[in-house]
């Protein structure tokens, strides 16, 4: 089932027991979730929780997201449960999360996007990156229903953030590699090749010089991988230290059962083998930079182009939360960005900026189009909108674009939610409903007979810690 040169290889790694490995391999991927404390305050009915995560829960069995009307609205995410570690990397290793710059460097499809935006609080700039397309735009919706109003989405290669040197505080590589830790996958397995590991070496590397420069003296550096060659993992720290001013920095597991510590000529990495701990293959390690880094501080650049008029910033501080200064207006649209905005055209000018924080309505004639966005946004005002409760069948209606009846609401834009969450806007015309939810998340599958028997079934008590 696996390729040989693979078996050969973990044979001769003396922290894995490849036996062992293997046989785990063969089983069924864990199921994993974790929860939106700003928008949802349940667990799931006989969940398990993730040791190393504060919001993170295995799930028995795996349900249906896409028929879920509360994945859709942000309520939770279905993250890989290693991965997740993330958490304890940043948080034992920074003093302060108060007002710090973080980039995301392969941010797609977006679950270490959304734990970062999430344990770095609003006051804090997360830079979510992808560099290929279609992912990048992946990426921005599943930042879009986390609510999230702290990030930009951007679509850069790594080496076009060498134009914002000493920038960011903490940057994670969450490096394309050889997959090893998702065999159980049929996909991952016939894309493997030694040839292919070779490759991804070279190019993690490149990846680890290109973006060295972009972090702050005394910043994080947090790498990771889904695989588990050494070429890959512990052997390119090795390198990438023996080239510059850097250190280690241990991270206590002594409470995560299973978590293996590597030690490789004095580099400290985390291994997690699906043998010993519930989830798939990763690898994680941090490391602190010492070395002098000469930082690039934003110029005054003009605005004046940016400005919105006096009713648009009317208009928004009756619907959000936003700060005046963080708002602005390019062409019809008027959106707020999540840092001050001196420096959000710093990284407008040097980067390919896919999401600009927040969109809060489209000026049209003289109407103002409410953005889907900020139905999703925890940036909010509660009574902005009138809203409208609706069941599970008329929900996935919603999600479908199909057409569907409130039983009342007054005329005008109203919210619909589901069990008091908001899904997004429609139209109330009385005598028909006008459905605004993206036609590019259009849900296309049918609600099953079986009704909500393949949704997450949640407990009532409240979440803790």
């Amino acid at each position: 089932m696996f390729p040989e040169g693979f078996r050969q290889r973990i044979l001769n790694q003396k922290y894995i027991d490849a036996e062992a490995l293997l046989k785990a391999l063969e089983k069924p991927s864990p199921v994993s979730i974790r929860i939106n404390p700003s928008k949802w305050n349940k667990i799931p009915l006989d969940a398990v929780k993730v040791p190393w995560s504060r919001n993170g829960y295995y799930l028995g069995s795996r349900p249906s997201y896409t028929l879920d009307p509360l994945f859709h609205s942000g309520c939770y995410y279905p993250q890989e449960a290693s991965s997740m570690f993330l958490e304890q990397a940043v948080r034992q290793s920074i003093d302060s999360l108060e007002n710090i710059h973080v980039l995301d460097l392969c941010g797609a499809p977006g679950g270490k996007s959304t734990l970062l935006s999430e344990i770095i609080g609003q006051g804090s700039l997360l830079v979510a990156n992808e560099v290929i397309r279609q992912r990048a735009v992946v990426l921005a919706e599943t930042l879009t229903k986390w609510g999230s109003v702290n990030t930009l989405v951007t679509r850069n290669d790594p080496a076009a953030f060498g134009r914002l040197s000493g920038y960011f505080d903490i940057i994670l590589v969450d490096a394309p590699c050889s997959g090893e830790g998702m065999f159980r996958s049929n996909i991952a397995i016939d894309e493997w090749s030694v040839e292919n590991t070779v490759h991804c070496s070279e190019r993690q590397k490149r990846i680890l010089m290109d973006i060295w420069p972009t972090l702050k003296e005394n910043g994080l550096l947090i790498y990771s991988t889904c695989t588990f060659n050494p070429g890959e993992n512990e052997e390119n720290i090795k390198w990438l230290t023996d080239k510059h001013e850097a250190e280690i920095v241990s991270l206590n597991i002594s409470d995560f059962k299973g978590i293996t510590e590597i030690d490789y000529q004095g580099i400290s990495g985390y291994g997690f083998y699906p043998d010993k701990i519930q989830g798939e293959g990763f690898f994680i390690s941090v490391i602190r930079k010492n070395g002098k880094q000469d930082a690039i501080h934003p110029g005054n650049h003009k605005k004046s182009e940016l400005k919105p008029g006096k009713e648009d910033i009317s208009v928004a501080n009756k619907w959000t939360q936003f700060m005046d200064d963080r708002i602005l207006k390019l062409g019809d649209e008027v959106f707020a960005v999540p840092c001050p905005v001196n420096d959000y055209l710093h990284l407008f000018h040097n980067l390919k900026v896919v999401k600009a924080g927040t969109k809060i309505f489209v000026v049209k004639k003289n109407d103002y189009l409410p953005s889907h966005e900020i139905a999703l946004s925890n940036a909010l005002k509660e009574g902005a909108f009138p809203k409208s409760e609706i069941d599970l069948s008329n929900a996935i209606s919603y999600l479908r674009r199909d057409n569907f009846t409130l039983s009342f609401g007054l005329k005008g834009w109203d919210i619909v939610t589901y069990k008091n969450i908001n899904l997004g806007f429609v139209k109330n015309l009385i005598n028909r409903i006008n459905n605004y939810f993206p036609v590019e998340w259009r849900v296309r599958m049918d609600m099953p007979r079986s009704g909500s028997e393949n949704i997450i079934k949640w407990e009532t008590n409240l979440l803790t810690g």
